[in-house]
């Protein structure tokens, strides 16, 4: 398993994906991405300094259960 701090999860059955970020200890919730653009604004109001830049770094961001930047219902 990654050590990445984000996670962006595999996704819903209705779409989208859910993304946690692992801080103090614990995994919080940032809420349900539709999209690379919601990611971006999830990731920079937990105080990411340039999200777009690490989206595709596997040290910050695992994507689990599907290829990266889909969003689309499984």
């Amino acid at each position: 398993m990654s050590s990445a701090p984000i996670v962006v999860h595999r996704p819903s059955p209705s779409g989208g994906r859910r993304v946690t970020v692992h801080r103090h200890g614990q995994d919080d919730i940032l809420g349900t991405a539709y999209s690379d653009h919601d990611l971006v604004v999830f990731l920079e109001s937990a105080g990411v300094t340039d999200p777009d830049a690490i989206l595709d770094d596997p040290e910050w961001v695992e994507w689990r259960g599907g290829p990266a930047h889909e969003f689309s219902p499984a």
